[in-house]
């Protein structure tokens, strides 16, 4: 079995970072007015390289079946969450105008991106990753469509958001997989391809704990709303994911993606998401730092039971 305690090594890389993210923050080193154009740099090209590079030559996509599971599963298995997440605010006496939306979009979706990504790498190598990619644009639908509709509470959904560089990455990649000539795409531009993206996700995790700790002093802790998201976030959602993993007919890859998407704290779109559509982001910002802080503790057991449970194997 993956114990906790190997889990817990080889995850713990993206929590320094984020703290090295914060240190460079406070001292000064890491600006403010650096963080768009840093940003910009990382999700326009660096991640698309990344994308691009990991899902040619991944095998597991050469199955439209299971393309179509993670697809689906991406967008179902957050949407559930929300759902989820909305009971529990009615439960801790949310209501509309103090928080619920916010409560529910911000608790429902897990961190699918910069802290996700390096787990899936590190715990399952390139042919999770690849799946992963194709389970986030299931996701990023779920969160332009469902989530700006409870955010905004009108029917409106934004369809341009999703044309961004990591989705057409996807697109392109997988529609060179699905025509077999990924495999003769190779030499220098390829390498160069490589060399561009891997640097993408400590850069981008470094801006993300400089984000965190910009935002950690500007709201007044609420026990109710740190409660709630770790019970939806840590303990609900993850066993619907889980059981999802398990019982579903599903490829190993796309299993080993579930069982870190369980695992993974409160994703930061939605603070975005607050702001954009007249939400409550400190509502967000809340669930963001409580969750991340205790998945540094429940990560580790989420991963190494569920991985026994569903049946997985540690990595080669």
């Amino acid at each position: 079995m993956i114990s906790p305690g190997a889990v817990l090594a080889s995850v713990l890389p993206v929590y320094v970072l984020l703290l090295v993210g914060a240190i460079l923050r406070k001292t000064g080193i890491l600006k403010p007015e650096n963080d768009a154009p840093m940003m910009r740099l990382v999700y326009e090209v660096m991640l698309p390289c990344y994308v691009l590079d990991k899902i040619l030559g991944a095998e597991v996509l050469r199955s439209g079946i299971d393309v179509a599971w993670g697809l689906g599963l991406g967008f179902l298995l957050i949407t559930s969450g929300i759902l989820i997440g909305y009971l529990i605010g009615r439960l801790i006496r949310l209501q509309r105008g103090s928080g619920i939306r916010t409560f529910a979009l911000s608790t429902g979706c897990q961190n699918f991106g910069f802290t996700a990504v390096p787990v899936v790498e590190i715990l399952w190598g390139g042919g999770a990753l690849a799946i992963l990619f194709i389970h986030n644009i299931g996701v990023e639908l779920a969160i332009w469509s469902i989530g700006v509709m409870i955010m905004s509470g009108e029917g409106g959904i934004p369809w341009k958001k999703l044309i961004n560089g990591p989705v057409i990455a996807v697109i392109l990649g997988l529609t060179l997989v699905m025509l077999g000539i990924d495999k003769s795409i190779t030499g220098p531009p390829r390498v160069a391809m490589s060399m561009i993206g891997i640097g993408c996700f400590p850069l981008a995790i470094m801006l993300t704990g400089a984000s965190m700790i910009d935002l950690a002093f500007r709201e007044k802790p609420s026990p109710r709303i740190i409660l709630g998201s770790a019970l939806v976030r840590l303990a609900l959602a993850p066993a619907v994911i889980l059981c999802a993993a398990k019982f579903l007919p599903l490829a190993t890859e796309l299993r080993q993606v579930l069982v870190v998407q369980a695992a993974m704290p409160a994703a930061m779109s939605p603070i975005l998401l607050a702001k954009m559509y007249g939400g409550k982001p400190g509502v967000a910002v809340q669930v963001v730092i409580a969750t991340t802080i205790l998945s540094l503790l429940t990560l580790p057991w989420i991963v190494s039971w569920g991985s026994q449970w569903i049946g997985l194997n540690p990595a080669p």
